[in-house]
Formats: structure tokens, sequence, C-alpha cells
């Protein structure tokens, strides 16, 4: 922890943001966080008494601005410690969403003595704080960024705590095969075992298998965050192109009749059953003198060999057969890709 984030949470400094995103909507919200969370929103809120205020309440008013000026009509919750996101005294005021509405009550609120929270500073207080866990503040980014159901499920277990409860328990298999054998070598004069040599190899080996196990488990769990990146291969004017504007149901790439039309990668997200895939369209592979489709064929290939999945495609009509490059490329990454994944 840095010594500014030290000084700030031990003076018990109150931040501010805007916490959805910027633009027009019906309604926005403005979050405040600390010891003075409460005094701040009140200085600006025009309704109930907020210092006085129960915890999960909800207040009806008018922000004000230091002119004494309605901002907007807006609704206030009131969180205390430490029954909050951050575990500090917090505040949610709802009011009318676009840029002009949102900044003003935002204005109002740094005026009444808040400061603005940094890229993150809700979910690092929270951490700091006890409230969540390491793992925990990662999945929140995740669950924010989830492009699919099953992105959605896995950041949702992670942030209830199933990643923290499975590394404790390993941490606590750990510390008790190193509390026996500490135990061990204090009484090894007096020949008491604590825990046989078999059961300690026993007890390590079930542990490495699991850590094991949860390090696997990586690869899936980038494909369900990432999603599945899916390279399109094949010969100038086989029909890359169009596939992928077939499954995206637009004219995403252009199509023409002339080979070499696409000179470099389209990429483009798909849902299939909740799950992201990630189409790429590529330049045809083929021999060529033309320098921009050259570097357009160097980044097809590097492409393929960093994709998920390769799918080649290749004209049925006159039967050629995929060429030799297209071959070792797909088979390269078919060797990376197993059926767990």
């Amino acid at each position: 922890m840095s010594a500014s984030i030290r000084t700030a949470l031990a003076e018990g400094d109150t931040i501010a943001a805007i916490a959805t995103p910027p633009g027009t909507a019906g309604l926005a919200v403005i979050r405040l966080s600390g010891s003075q969370a409460l005094h701040v929103a009140e200085h600006v809120f025009r309704g109930a008494a907020l210092s006085s205020a129960g915890g999960y309440t909800v207040h009806f008013g008018h922000v004000v601005d230091s002119a004494g000026e309605t901002v907007d009509e807006v609704l206030v919750t009131v969180f205390r410690a430490p029954h909050s996101y951050t575990g500090e005294d917090a505040v949610e005021i709802s009011c009318h969403g676009g840029v002009v509405v949102t900044r003003g009550v935002l204005r109002s609120v740094l005026a009444a003595g808040a400061r603005h929270a940094e890229p993150g500073e809700f979910t690092r207080r929270a951490f700091l704080n006890g409230r969540i866990d390491l793992a925990q503040a990662e999945a929140v980014a995740d669950l924010i960024h989830a492009r699919s159901e099953e992105a959605h499920r896995a950041s949702l277990r992670q942030l209830e705590g199933a990643l923290s409860v499975h590394v404790r328990e390993l941490r606590d298999r750990l510390l008790h095969a190193a509390s026996m054998l500490e135990l061990g070598l204090d009484f090894v004069e007096e020949d008491v075992r604590f825990l046989a040599p078999e059961e300690l190899a026993g007890l390590l080996s079930e542990t490495t298998a699991a850590m094991q196990r949860a390090l696997d488990s990586y690869g899936t769990g980038r494909l369900v965050r990432e999603g599945v990146r899916v390279a399109l291969l094949g010969r100038p004017n086989v029909g890359k192109s169009s596939l992928l504007n077939a499954m995206l149901g637009s004219e995403r790439a252009i199509v023409t009749d002339v080979p070499g039309t696409t000179r470099d990668f389209i990429e483009e997200g798909l849902l299939i059953r909740g799950e992201l895939f990630r189409f790429i369209d590529t330049a045809g592979l083929r021999q060529t003198d033309d320098a921009i489709e050259r570097e357009g064929i160097a980044r097809t290939q590097a492409l393929a060999r960093e994709a998920d999945i390769v799918c080649t495609l290749s004209e049925a009509a006159d039967g050629r057969a995929v060429r030799s490059e297209e071959r070792r490329v797909g088979k390269e990454c078919r060797a990376r890709w197993s059926p767990d994944h």
C-alpha cells in the first residue's frame, strides 16, 4: 500500500465519481465513499437529513450547486459502514442521465469537499478494507467486461469467493503439512511422529495435484473470459469473407471476384449458445509479388499460430487439396487444442 493511499484511508478521504457510462440515458449514478460521504452528500442535498439516516435507505430530494441552484431531482441511497461495497460510509445519488446533469451533480459533490476518485479506487478500497480479496477484486473487472453468459457466470462465481475458498483450502493443507514437519523436528529425539512419512507424502501429492488442476484450468478460463479465437484460412476467393458475413448477418467484410481483396485481418465477435467466438477473416494464402499482400499473408500465418481454432476453407468444385502451409498450421493449432478447452 502506497503512502498516499494509507494517508487517504487514515484521514477518511471522501471520494466521488460517476459510476455509470457517459452519454444519454434515463438514469445515472454518482457514487461517494469515505468517512465524510454522508456529510458531503447532505451539503448538496435538499431533502432528508442524511447524516442521521439509517443504512439501506432511499431518500427523495434535489441536488443544488454552490450557488443554491437546483441541479436535478434525485434519489439518494445511504450505506453505513461496514455494510457497503467499500466497507466505508457510502452514498449513491441517482439522477437523470446525460452529460450535463451528471457532471453538474459531480461538480456539486466535489465542491462540497469530496475529491475525484482514481480509476478503480472504489474496488481498491473494498480490497484494502477487507471487504473482498484480490481474486474477488479481479473478478469485478471481469464481470463488468463479460461479453458472454459463460464469462458472466465464471466471473460471478469468482466474485462470490469460489476461487478464494479453493486457494484457502490449498493453503491450509500446506500449513498443516508444514506444522506437522515442524513438530516432528521439535520432538525428533523423543521419536514421536505426528504424521507418518507416507501420510505426509500423500498429503503433499494431493495438494500438488490440486494446484496443477487449478493451473491447468487457466486455459479454459481465458477462453471463457476473452472468447475463442477462430482464424478463417484459405486461398484467395474461397469464401472466407462470405462466411464471416453470413455468420454475422451483415456485410462486414468486402467481397469481390478479385483475388487478394482482403489485405489485413478483420475480427468480429459472435455469441453462439452463450459462448463468445472471435472470428478472424484473413488474407488469402498464396505466392505473390505484391508487398502489401505479402505483409497481410505474414499476419495471417502469425494469427493462425496464435488462434485457438483454425478453420480452413477450400474449393469443393475443383477438388484441390488444401495447401501444405495450411495443413501444417492447422496441425500445429490442433495439437494445442484439447477437448477440455
